[in-house]
């Protein structure tokens, strides 16, 4: 039986084998155009991790929301890129085989590695003049019936050989995202960090960048600032500010800023852009990252006369008006607020009240809680009369485009979530957006908006495992986080 570190090496000795074959045939080929042969294929396949859970093994009552075992049997996952994902693996599997007596094997599965997930150090011309039909003829390529979210959406969770699944992504799922990440996002995914940020709006960027530059002069050794563009920012780096901030971020449909840290606990901040949309499409990716966290810190739009532009809006409740998930999380599903999540953002909304001098009273007048409203028509003010009674039966207080949609797709991949934004205009009021109308407590908040999203992922990393919430787990979960 292999203990936790001795399967995580197995898996990493696996698929370093399976790529460098394939790598090996790809070079072949680009020069004599020579086919694999089956039998070389056949080397061309992720690991599996498969673990048994034995019908007379212990059954503690556990506190935790992740890593349990509740049926006797085997759980079986395919894996990629285990070396990036080995601390997530260990302490899954160290907490299983500690409380369970679970029993560890490796072998190769039946899921062939697409070459386009392999072309990773390949000269970037070794395969400019073959075309990919011919490619796809000879090669494993992606097949889109293999990558899908059935186990994420509870759908198909038992395996052709019997075996339930270990996590909710397998490797074709995975290597799928991790490449969508590097394309939408324009830094490497392997700079991602376990908490993430969202924005809609640049300046939340440029502050993040102030900050991250600061962190990175007066952090531990090897603390770095990744940019779009694969632009690094190191302590040594002239003139790190300006570097950041030219950083080819315009070519990417959604821009990412990572705090890279050398305990791995870092900050990202990815700027979705406007609507539903985007929002759903990257958090599908970052998902297979099993992140510990991700907030949405951006602008909406105020429902109430006493709101005031720059003021913030703390989501308790969403009102799903966006159309992006309802074929997958119906909406008659609850999206519950993560308590944990929910008290730090408030504890850390109430510091930043405090370091700028405001009282309780002024704070409490300047911070809303409530339902948010989120539509994909950013135009729905065109449509007021028709939405004018389900806003106010909902009783919402602010409306966006990506806040549902954030909220929903934590709740559906598991990953905890909180929203905090900040009020940009009063549509129903008359102060609607406008060239130059944002007045100065609107320009305040960017800086004080981005410190509270920060100083709320601090204290949330002071108890991690109390964060991922049982509320966020079925009833017939993978064992895996």
């Amino acid at each position: 039986m292999l203990t936790p570190e001795a399967a995580v090496d197995a898996l990493e000795a696996r698929y370093a084998s399976a790529i460098a074959a394939l790598q090996a045939s790809l070079r072949r080929f680009s020069t004599t155009h020579e086919a694999p042969s089956a039998q070389e294929r056949a080397a061309f396949r992720y690991p599996e991790l498969r673990l048994r859970h034995l019908r007379d093994a212990p059954a503690p009552r556990l506190s935790r929301a992740y890593a349990h075992l509740i049926w006797p049997g085997d759980y079986a996952i395919s894996i990629t890129q285990p070396r990036a994902f080995r601390a997530y693996l260990l302490s899954q599997l160290t907490l299983l085989v500690q409380d369970y007596g679970a029993e560890l094997t490796v072998a190769s599965s039946d899921s062939e590695i697409p070459y386009s997930f392999a072309l990773e150090g390949l000269p970037a011309d070794l395969l400019a003049h073959t075309a990919p039909a011919e490619l796809a003829r000879c090669f494993p390529c992606p097949r889109l019936a293999d990558v899908g979210d059935a186990v994420v959406d509870g759908e198909g969770l038992a395996r052709s050989d019997g075996a339930r699944p270990l996590a909710l992504f397998d490797a074709p799922r995975v290597d799928y995202s991790l490449k969508r990440l590097d394309h939408y996002t324009g830094a490497p995914w392997g700079d991602v960090q376990p908490w993430i940020l969202f924005t809609n709006y640049q300046r939340y960027v440029e502050e993040f960048v102030h900050w991250g530059i600061a962190q990175v002069m007066a952090g531990p050794a090897g603390t770095t600032l990744s940019c779009p563009g694969r632009v690094s920012i190191t302590a040594d780096t002239p003139e790190p500010l300006e570097t950041a901030l030219n950083a080819p971020w315009r070519k990417y449909q959604m821009p990412a800023y990572h705090l890279v840290r050398p305990d791995g606990d870092g900050v990202s901040l990815v700027n979705i852009g406007v609507g539903p949309s985007n929002a759903k499409t990257i958090t599908d990716h970052l998902a297979v990252l099993r992140p510990h966290c991700w907030l949405m810190v951006g602008h909406c739009g105020g429902l109430r006369h006493s709101q005031r532009v720059g003021d913030y809006v703390l989501a308790h409740a969403y009102l799903r008006r966006d159309k992006v998930l309802d074929d997958r999380v119906p909406l008659d599903v609850p999206i519950p607020p993560i308590a944990e999540v929910q008290v730090a953002l408030q504890q850390a909304a109430m510091g930043a009240a405090q370091a700028a001098g405001e009282d309780r009273e002024t704070w409490r007048r300047r911070l809303r809680t409530g339902t948010v409203v989120s539509y994909a028509d950013r135009n729905w003010e065109l449509n007021f009369r028709a939405e004018r009674q389900v806003l106010s039966q909902s009783r919402a207080v602010a409306v966006d485009m990506e806040s549902a949609c954030i909220a929903t797709q934590g709740f559906r991949m598991r990953v905890p979530y909180g929203v905090l934004l900040c009020v940009s205009d009063k549509p129903l009021h008359g102060e609607i957006k406008l060239p130059g109308s944002a007045d100065r407590f609107y320009e305040a908040a960017i800086s004080q908006h981005l410190g509270i999203g920060l100083d709320t992922v601090r204290l949330l990393q002071q108890d991690v495992e109390a964060l991922h919430s049982r509320k966020l787990r079925s009833f017939d979960e993978p064992p895996f986080r």
